[in-house]
């Protein structure tokens, strides 16, 4: 009689297979992957021929240094992953988490105007505390996160507010707004810019994809327009290009204020009525119960209550 039941299917295949795909997956290396699971070359070698067979593809494929993942291998990532932790939780129980004896690498995603504010602290933090951990940052933005903490490729967001699914969970560590950011010795001034001061000079635009932002909204509304002498996707870029440009930028006021203060530029209110915004700590479901999950996200709630005044 044909059956549905999952754990009757499973009953023909031997899931070491998927430990030594998990492994391949990370290491992309046959040799590292044997060192690490304590096989043989060859013994690896097989299991990935019976993987190959399992899954009717080559799952991976020569590349310099090692082996690169196939469309499918990708795909699969994710699934076995989360599959194989459940399975050491349900065996084993929750892992605890000692940070003190910890060597936990926290690998985070967020932009680097986020991490300008919370980067130096929240190594201070964690090394203090967890000496022998580590904190791994990748470039992210609202629109990427997701996909980075569903990969696998982070354990934890920090971004502003999104329509965030069901599978991403979230805690608010701030409330943030725009300011302009500008040098005053390439500028020759100080203090705040009117409206008609802020559409005359240069702009230098912050967009991940060099099109537009949220100024050139504002601004359509109410029928103007600014000079766009440059565009680019990274924040900590904009501190070099005012000091070769008499121009102003516009970007999230946390931002502005550590490049005012780290090197001597003028931090003001935009005079146009741009929305503020939330940024929140995220991480995915799936690894809701875990205890370094639990303990890293309170240390972003403490660094984000100790910078921003007025944190939750």
């Amino acid at each position: 009689m044909a059956t549905d039941d999952p754990i009757i299917d499973l009953r023909g295949h031997d899931l070491n297979l998927l430990v030594v795909f998990a492994v391949l997956m990370r290491e992309q290396n046959v040799t590292r992957t044997a060192g690490q699971l304590h096989m043989s070359q060859a013994a690896v070698s097989a299991a990935l021929g019976r993987l190959r067979r399992l899954f009717g593809d080559p799952l991976f494929v020569r590349a310099p240094g090692g082996m690169a993942p196939t469309a499918k291998a990708r795909r699969l990532q994710v699934p076995v992953r989360r599959g194989l932790d459940s399975l050491k939780v349900a065996i084993a129980g929750e892992p605890a988490f000692d940070p003190e004896h910890s060597s936990t690498v926290f690998r985070l995603g967020m932009s680097d105007d986020l991490e300008a504010l919370l980067l130096p602290g929240l190594i201070a933090q964690v090394t203090a505390t967890s000496p022998d951990s580590s904190v791994f940052c990748l470039q992210a933005n609202r629109m990427t996160i997701a996909g980075l903490l569903e990969s696998g490729q982070v354990e934890f967001g920090v971004s502003a507010a999104a329509a965030w699914g069901p599978e991403i969970h979230s805690r608010t560590l701030f409330a943030s707004r725009y300011a302009c950011l500008y040098d005053p010795r390439t500028l020759r001034r100080r203090g705040p810019l009117t409206l008609d001061e802020y559409v005359a000079l240069p702009h230098v635009m912050i967009s991940a994809d060099g099109t537009r932002g949220i100024v050139d909204e504002v601004l359509d509304s109410e029928n103007l327009t600014r000079r766009r002498i440059a565009s680019t996707a990274h924040f900590a870029m904009v501190p070099l290009l005012l000091a070769s440009s008499p121009a102003i930028a516009t970007m999230p006021r946390h931002a502005a204020e550590v490049f005012a203060t780290q090197l001597g530029l003028e931090v003001c209110e935009p005079p146009v009525d741009l929305p503020q915004f939330t940024v929140s700590a995220l991480w995915h479901r799936s690894s809701a119960e875990d205890p370094r999950v639990r303990w890293l996200v309170g240390q972003l709630c403490t660094l984000a209550h100790r910078l921003v005044p007025g944190s939750p």
